[in-house]
């Protein structure tokens, strides 16, 4: 089914890692680069639409700058990533210039995406670069984000356009054909996962025993990671071999070819998208069990009197979470309320806010159209 659904998909992510793009630290891989830009070239001709999610920037500048190894201080990532995102943005003009397609250079922080405006800017430029036949290539703007707002990987990144242009397809290519369920190089007998759930936890503990290359961020986990965020807008995933010949094409045809990841519930709306993307929380507001069954069951919005406590300090319209009495996440969502207020308030029922503020904003502390049920 997963692969059959594929085959109807016209609005494409494409992601592509850095040990894929410069054959593991040893320059652009100007041959591999000029072929993905031909199927995708290809894959226009057929009506879809492609965004490329590309990494590259920070090894390309290593290279060009005779570093062996990715430096730790964030200021030299920084100076390596300015280094080299002049080779890289000039290698896919060149190349996506040969099939006479234009290209836009994208550069996105976490902040970009955490604040509901800008957001909504990103999207729109998007959506109107793809409605012009242009070719966005997206990358985190890793010159100048700190360590505070970074996404950690180019596979979250990834993840997140994917809801934020609502893709129905994401495709990660790596420098492996696929997704095991142990680490093939250390496990001659690992079997190989054609398909899966996003979502599963049987999924991230596989996943998690891969590593990382010693050029990129990522590694299978944080792929299983984004194909569970780009679940939420009811996209697939398919994790695949970059070197595969014809890749992008086989794919495009529903071959049996790499980890397909399908999403296991319907997606959210927009708006709930955008909130359980969100990395960076505010605070936290603790429930008492009652609270949490309500929210799982119902949908309702979180009323004051289920709170038991409230943790950092946030303001009124902030992304916070919502924990059970362990800690686990069970939602998030634009709270009503700073957190003094919300101190003040919490435990109370509602027709008492007044009294205790000497006003009253909301009823709720969270309404249920701005709260999104989260996995923990």
């Amino acid at each position: 089914m997963g692969r059959e659904q594929i085959t109807k998909a016209r609005r494409w992510v494409v992601k592509v890692g850095s040990s894929l793009l410069t054959n593991d630290g040893s320059g652009l891989d100007l041959e591999l680069m000029a072929l993905w830009v031909e199927q995708i070239q290809r894959l226009r001709v057929r009506g879809i639409e492609v965004v490329l999610v590309s990494s590259g920037a920070v090894s390309e500048g290593m290279k060009r700058l005779g570093w062996q190894a990715r430096p730790h201080a964030l200021y030299e990532q920084q100076a390596a990533a300015a280094v080299g995102q002049m080779g890289l943005v000039q290698a896919y003009e060149s190349c996506f210039q040969q099939h006479g397609l234009h290209t836009a250079q994208i550069l996105l922080t976490h902040d970009d995406l955490a604040d509901r405006q800008r957001y909504l800017n990103a999207r729109s430029t998007l959506r109107t670069l793809l409605k012009l036949g242009v070719i966005p290539i997206v990358n985190e703007n890793d010159t100048v984000a700190v360590e505070e707002i970074r996404f950690g990987d180019n596979d979250t990144l990834a993840g997140l356009v994917t809801n934020l242009i609502e893709a129905e397809l994401l495709v990660m290519l790596t420098d492996q054909e696929g997704m095991y369920d142990r680490d093939p190089r250390n496990n001659p007998g690992a079997s190989f996962i054609h398909e899966a759930q996003a979502g599963d936890p049987l999924l991230e503990t596989m996943a998690a025993g891969g590593g990382s290359g010693r050029l990129g961020r990522g590694g299978m986990l944080t792929k299983v990671r984004a194909a569970a965020r780009a679940a939420r807008s009811g996209a697939l995933s398919v994790i695949a071999s970059g070197r595969e010949p014809d890749v992008l094409a086989q794919i495009a045809e529903g071959k049996q070819l790499g980890t397909v990841i399908v999403p296991a519930q319907e997606p959210l709306v927009a708006r709930k998208q955008w909130l359980a993307s969100q990395l960076k929380l505010s605070g936290k507001l603790v429930l008492d069990e009652g609270a949490v069954k309500v929210l799982q069951a119902a949908g309702c919005s979180l009323l004051a009197v289920g709170v038991t406590g409230v943790e950092g300090s946030f303001r009124r319209g902030e992304v916070v979470a919502c924990v059970d009495v362990r800690g686990n996440e069970v939602a998030r969502g634009l709270v009503n309320y700073s957190a003094d207020e919300a101190r003040k308030i919490q435990g109370q029922p509602s027709e008492n806010i007044e009294a205790l503020l000497g006003y009253v904003d909301e009823a709720e502390l969270i309404h249920r159209d701005n709260l999104v049920l989260t996995d923990g």
